[in-house]
């Protein structure tokens, strides 16, 4: 990670992480359950004890819901929250797919893009779903 992210809080360093191109998670040195969002204590413990992992990607659909705006206005899209392989769960569009044919359970694939200006993380069917 480049320097000037030194010393730079959880959600500073997910960031950069993003713009590296890589998606981390944290991951408690102490007990190994992982943590999204970003945070400075596990809220599992209390300890200080989060180390930087990079996550697999792998998830699945929880919650879905598709929200209509104008085309031009960028058209339709979804919001999902998805349980990751490791865990956690997190909110993120999917990409891909229709929006209104995201279904709860299933299987995405995390993959790094530029949504409305900003990198996030979004994810994708997995093949063969």
């Amino acid at each position: 990670m480049t320097e000037k992210f030194e010393g730079a809080g959880p959600e500073a360093r997910f960031e950069a992480y993003l713009e590296e191109g890589k998606f981390m998670l944290q991951r408690s040195t102490t007990d190994g359950t992982y943590i999204f969002y970003p945070r400075m204590i596990n809220p599992h413990n209390g300890e200080a004890d989060l180390e930087w992992v990079e996550a697999s990607g792998e998830g699945e659909i929880y919650a879905t819901t598709a929200t209509s705006r104008r085309a031009e206005q960028g058209g339709d899209y979804n919001i999902s929250l998805v349980t990751l392989k490791e865990g956690p769960r997190m909110m993120a569009r999917v990409v891909g797919i229709d929006p209104h044919e995201v279904q709860i359970g299933m299987a995405v694939t995390a993959d790094i893009q530029e949504v409305e200006g900003t990198r996030a993380i979004v994810f994708q069917p997995a093949k063969g779903a």
